[in-house]
């Protein structure tokens, strides 16, 4: 017999996925995306762009900031 899922099980776990994701995008900024800066383009500035953009709508959501400000 199963045990059924809990609210804090499904936290825990998404937690932990988001962690996980946290310190992959960690360790590949301090490689600094795995460009060589004699390699920047504006290809790179522009994945930088997007990245950034992304991570501003979590952050704005998380902090309730921006868009999501009460």
């Amino acid at each position: 017999m199963s045990k059924k899922p809990t609210a804090i099980d499904a936290f825990i776990a998404r937690k932990a996925e988001i962690d996980t994701m946290l310190a992959r995008l960690q360790a590949l900024s301090n490689e600094h995306f795995n460009v060589a800066p004699e390699d920047v383009t504006w290809g790179h500035a522009g994945d930088l762009a997007h990245y950034a953009e992304l991570l501003k709508q979590i952050t704005d959501a998380a902090f309730v900031e921006g868009e999501f400000a009460e």
